[in-house]
Parts: structure tokens; sequence; C-alpha cells
């Protein structure tokens, strides 16, 4: 193959867990000859520079600082990256590249950059293929990590003055991206620690650091495409039921929806009864929008994520990626189409009676049921402040 038309293999590694995140970058450069490591450190931002660095098995090859771009330094690691990578691919001599992201960085969106980039738009004519997404963690330090409601400002490692992220939801998003997990070498791992990353990620591959292989899980392919689908909350990939070593998973499924200010009621007693919460739901006063549940370390995300397709008009449909469709036809009800309730909570301890019993008194009665869809209308909006008010 030319270098015009050159492929350049890209393994993203990602992580809040810093240690071990360079000891899995180091073993991907020492296993695969000819691979170069980048990394854009975001921790410059402060003096309105981020700095990238290249370097191969031989050391530090190159530096350069790149300007931040709307006062944000994951603005200015995205301009930079992908002609970065096609410069490594126009070399000639890089066999892999190795991206190490700045602590907070997630990957979802340095992948869908990396690929995103038509070759008709560029200089160049590499391709880059995004072959696999690794994040690097410590198990010992996770259910510390997960339970962590901090903002990431609060620990220094902010993207940009309104990154709202914290330290929890940052490192959820990263874990359950990826494709493999590089786990930090332990003499005596706690099984509960291990079972707690199983059940956040049941279809990852887990890799230990140190052990050989993790060059081979990380180049094994990966589904930019299939990933994002696979963390969208309409056709979300959610664990499943699980108990083991005092680590839960409660996947709770329902046809009904909540009455809205019972639920809102109950939100802070809900986000804190699990570690690692996410999901879709359904809200009596608002029957045509699916809403995202999405919570780590005591805090919680809710956002519209776009129509139940039971509210889109046939003709609509065709436009809908076909996993949206999949998911919907599992969840499909006769009178409410893919309406439902359906979420998921992961931790150790978890209290599921009292979980459940939460949740049930929080759906719609008997007789709020059977008054109907127009009189939900009427129930109090008890979530306008979160988001945008009812028409």
């Amino acid at each position: 193959m030319s270098p015009a038309h050159s492929r350049l293999p890209v393994v993203l590694v990602a992580g809040l867990h810093a240690a071990v995140r360079r000891a899995a970058v180091d073993e991907l450069l020492l296993a695969s000859p000819g691979a170069q490591v980048l990394h854009h450190d975001l921790s410059t931002a402060r003096d309105g520079v981020v700095r990238a660095s290249v370097w191969d098995a031989a050391g530090t090859t190159r530096t350069h600082e790149t300007p931040l771009v709307n006062d944000c330094a994951c603005c200015a690691l995205r301009e930079d990256l992908v002609p970065e990578l096609l410069r490594l691919a126009d070399s000639g001599i890089c066999s892999l590249a190795v991206v190490e992201l700045w602590d907070s960085v997630e990957p979802k969106a340095m992948a869908e950059v990396v690929v995103g980039t038509p070759v008709g738009d560029r200089h160049s004519g590499a391709v880059l293929d995004v072959v696999g997404v690794v994040t690097a963690v410590d198990p010992e330090l996770l259910l510390s990590s997960l339970g962590c409601g901090d903002d990431l400002a609060e620990h220094g490692l902010a993207a940009a003055p309104s990154d709202e992220r914290t330290v929890a939801d940052t490192l959820a998003r990263q874990l359950e991206y990826a494709n493999v997990l590089a786990l930090a070498a332990s003499e005596f791992p706690d099984p509960a620690d291990l079972a707690l990353l199983g059940q956040l990620h049941s279809t990852a591959r887990r890799v230990t650091v140190g052990e050989g292989g993790l060059a081979a899980a990380a180049r094994g392919g990966f589904d930019v495409r299939a990933a994002a689908e696979r963390q969208h909350p309409a056709c979300a990939l959610l664990p499943q039921e699980a108990d083991e070593h005092g680590v839960a998973t409660v996947v709770w499924h329902r046809t009904r929806p909540f009455h809205p200010a019972r639920l809102y009621a109950a939100l802070e007693d809900l986000t804190c009864a699990a570690a690692r919460s996410r999901g879709r739901f359904w809200l009596a006063d608002r029957p045509d929008t699916l809403l995202m549940w999405d919570a780590a370390g005591g805090a919680l995300c809710v956002e519209e994520a776009g129509p139940w397709l039971a509210a889109l008009p046939d003709a609509a449909w065709e436009l809908v990626p076909p996993a949206r469709r999949v998911a919907a036809a599992l969840d499909w009800h006769p009178d409410h189409g893919d309406r439902a309730q359906h979420l998921t909570f992961t931790s150790p301890g978890l209290d599921r009676d009292g979980l459940l019993r939460a949740l049930e008194g929080c759906l719609l009665t008997d007789a709020e049921y059977a008054a109907g869809p127009e009189s939900w209308q009427h129930l109090p909006h008890a979530f306008d402040d979160l988001l945008a008010p009812v028409r």
C-alpha cells in the first residue's frame, strides 16, 4: 500500500487512573514494533496551551504546543488530534498509533473525531482506523472513584471552565465505552472489585497489565458506530441481573409510566441507592419523550434523548438506525409501543427490596393509570426545572 493510501491502526487508551494507564501504554509500545505514542497534556491549559508529545520505544521524538480553542483544552485536543495522526501515517515508519488520552478525556468523543473526517477533506490520503479502545483501571480504586461525586474541577481535571462532569460519571463512561479493560496487577485482587467491574461492563475483554496479551486484545477491532449505540439510552446494552461477592445488579423493566411528582421526590434516594445506575424512562406527562437516566457517585443526569418510536409517524421509521428499531421491538407493548421503564442499578451492598419498593411507588397507581393519557397531562410537571417545560 502506497503512503498516499496508507492505513494507520489507532488504539485509544483512556482512564482516570494515570499510573495504570501509562503502564498499559508502555506495554503496548514495547510489544508493537514501530509503534508511536501520541499524548496531549491538558494540565498546561492554565497557561493557554495544550502540550502534545510523540514518542517511540527509544524515547520522546517530538513535542509541540497548540493554543486553546474557545478556552477549552479538550476542543484544542480535537483540533490537533487528526492532523498529528495523519502526520504519523504519512511518515511511513509508524505501524501503530497509541493515543494516550489525558485523565478526564472520554474515548467516545475522540474515537468519533478520528474516524469522522472524510479522506477527501484531508491533505493526506491516509486512512485512520480505530482498532481498539482501552480503558485502564485499578480495581482497588474503582469503588472510591465511582463513588466520588466531586466535580472534575475540584481535582484539576476539568477540560474547560464549563466542564461540569464529575469524577464518577466520567470514569463510568470511560469504562463502559471501551472494548478492552486494562487492569492494574495485584497479588491478591479483591473478588468484589472484579465483580463490580464485570457487572459494569460484562462484554469488555479484561487483561492484566504486565501479563502479556494486551497488544493483541487492543488491536482486535472496534466498531465506533456500534459502541455509540451501545451507550445511547434508547438502545443501550445494559447490564444483566447479577449477584456475586456482595455486588449486585438489578434490572427493572415496567410498561407503566412514572408519576412525575412522586419520581421527582424520590430522585435523591434512587440516585444514592447504587454506585451506578442508568437506562431510559417514561414520564406520564411527557408521553412522546424518551428520557435518559445516568447516575454515578450520587449525582444524576436526566436528559431528553429524542422521541419514543411510538410517537413518530410510520414514514419516519426508515430514518431511525436499525439498532434503535430492534431495541424498540424488544420493548413493544400493544398500547404504549416502546414506551417503558428500563433501568439498571449496580452496587456493592445493594438493597434490592428497598430499591424495588421505591421504584414501584413512583409508578402511576391503578386509578391514575386507568384515567388515561389525557388525564396524565394534568399531573404536576415536576421535571420542568431539569428539562424543557411541557408544551
